[in-house]
């Protein structure tokens, strides 16, 4: 199926992911080290910024014609979450080959439900205006490094290690 303009660079991004998942569920004891560090590379230059764009340029702009409640965009913002708990996991140094085994099967099953399901259910809610805005919004903030605010994650640690919050 082709995809929509608006949603092409996000599914380049998932190849991106899923190449990353692969490497995490493949990870031994010999090499969990090194898949670690590619994943944490991975996760710092792309996958944050992905979610930040996903949740803050994509899930809102789809929201007037996409019900925010819908199974469909709920299973992508908790997995969002599920998936930066266990990357802050692997940065805190607990890489152990199962645990990025999980990891890697975890982004795996989302990035096959955003593209097999939230995907086509955005396309055939919006009109070709709507994604066409959507692809310029998406383009941009791929662009300036995520979404609309600055970005309020180290990982999650961040919010997690400050003590006035």
């Amino acid at each position: 199926m082709k995809r929509s303009e608006a949603l092409q660079q996000l599914s380049r991004d998932h190849r991106r992911a899923l190449e990353a998942a692969l490497k995490l569920r493949r990870a031994t004891d010999a090499d969990a080290r090194q898949v670690a560090a590619a994943f944490l590379d991975f996760w710092r230059d792309h996958g944050r910024i992905h979610f930040r764009v996903e949740e803050e340029v994509m899930l809102p702009g789809t929201a007037h014609r996409v019900d925010p409640n819908d199974p469909a965009v709920v299973r992508v913002l908790t997995d969002h979450i599920e998936i930066r708990n266990l990357a802050d996991g692997v940065a805190d140094g607990s890489g152990a080959p199962d645990q990025l085994n999980v990891l890697g099967k975890k982004l795996t099953d989302h990035v096959h439900h955003e593209e097999r399901v939230l995907f086509p259910l955005i396309e055939k809610n919006l009109s070709d205006e709507e994604l066409g805005s959507l692809a310029q919004r998406t383009e941009d903030a791929e662009r300036s490094g995520g979404g609309q605010a600055p970005d309020p994650y180290v990982g999650d640690r961040a919010l997690r290690s400050d003590p006035e919050r």
